[in-house]
């Protein structure tokens, strides 16, 4: 009888734990406790699995003539001094750059102030005042710094959450690249026998979702990144080093990244010409075509498969809900979801199939 099926009993069994999880949400102060664990341990935990995947082939490659343990080490070790050579030079050119920007941004404002008074008096035609256009945009900009003084007692315990992060990162980091290989044994334990090949096939299936998703976006972000500094350059852009890095952080986030990445670019080049936002936009088309069909048909292969209309109805949902975080992590879950619905369809048809041809014997 179709209610004596697994598949029925899996269905029954999920919907009932998040019926009790649902009516368990409404007693605030049952899961309190929980929520606070949940947020001490995620972060730690996700960045620790987004630098497991991006180091864990230079520790295998490393594993062959060494401990793995030793390896490990060695690995912590070149990347902690690579880290701060690079922070050393690197941080330096861009404090600099942001030192110097701090500095002459009051007179490039007022230089952009009295150009557009000319610009608008000349071209209104009566319809409005370059006043009016200087209070529109005083209102929004104070708009948008309302806030910032509201928020400055948050900065001490992100700080203080910050820290923490980068003492406990390393130590579960150690450990997912010591340990990984017993980690799909401890969950193939919990399955019946009879379903360890299977279970051994979706954690394969999710472990290469996740590698492929997290080791393509960081290599498409440094290469964006790079090119991104090369075209500044060649433009003339100011501070091209600290906004090439800013593009190449939000690069990570698929489809939307680069444009948003490009907004203090656009906010810079408005200082030093109308034109300059033009050349902006040529080198984020060019950037954009380069990566889009050389470096991620190479880096991220169609593994994923995901169609951009999706990708973008899922980071503006995810946005909406859980914020920056939820744009991070939304574009890697929604593919282990797939990658779940995608096996589960195929062994429901093999058995399905056996069962069929096993009642025509």
């Amino acid at each position: 009888m179709w209610i004596n099926k697994p598949f029925f009993k899996y269905a029954a069994g999920t919907i009932f734990v998040l019926i009790i999880i649902f009516l368990l949400g409404k007693i605030d102060y049952f899961l309190w406790p929980i929520r606070v664990l949940v947020a001490t341990i995620f972060f730690p935990v996700l960045i620790a699995g987004i630098l497991y995947y991006i180091l864990r082939p230079l520790v295998r490659l490393v594993s062959r003539p060494l401990p793995k343990t030793a390896s490990i080490i060695v690995i912590f070790a070149v990347v902690l001094g690579a880290g701060y050579l690079g922070f050393n030079a690197i941080g330096n050119l861009i404090g600099g750059q942001v030192t110097e920007l701090s500095e002459n941004l009051p007179a490039k404002m007022e230089d952009l102030s009295d150009e557009t008074e000319k610009v608008v008096e000349k071209n209104n035609m009566g319809m409005f005042s370059y006043d009016q256009v200087k209070n529109k945009a005083l209102n929004f900009l104070e708009t948008i710094l309302s806030g910032a003084g509201e928020n400055v007692m948050k900065v001490f315990s992100t700080i203080t959450s910050i820290v923490t992060v980068l003492v406990v990162v390393p130590f579960i980091l150690f450990y997912f690249l010591k340990d990984d290989h017993k980690l799909r044994p401890f969950l193939l334990k919990y399955l019946p026998d009879k379903h360890e090949e299977e279970g051994n096939k979706i954690l394969g299936d999710i472990d290469k979702t996740l590698f492929s998703y997290v080791t393509g976006q960081f290599i498409v972000a440094v290469v964006d990144g790079v090119l991104m500094y090369i075209g500044y350059m060649i433009i003339g852009l100011d501070y091209a080093l600290t906004l090439a890095f800013f593009a190449m952080f939000l690069t990570v986030v698929p489809f939307l990244g680069p444009v948003l990445g490009i907004i203090p670019a656009i906010f810079i080049g408005l200082l030093q010409g109308p034109g300059m936002v033009l050349k902006i936009v040529l080198v984020l088309i060019a950037v954009q075509l380069l990566e889009s069909n050389l470096v991620s048909p190479h880096v991220m292969g169609k593994r994923l498969n995901l169609h951009p209309l999706t990708v973008i109805i899922i980071l503006m949902a995810a946005g909406s809900i859980y914020g920056f975080i939820g744009i991070l992590i939304a574009i890697p879950f929604y593919s282990v979801v797939k990658v779940l619905v995608k096996d589960f369809r195929r062994f429901y048809r093999l058995r399905t199939r056996k069962s069929l041809l096993s009642e025509e014997i």
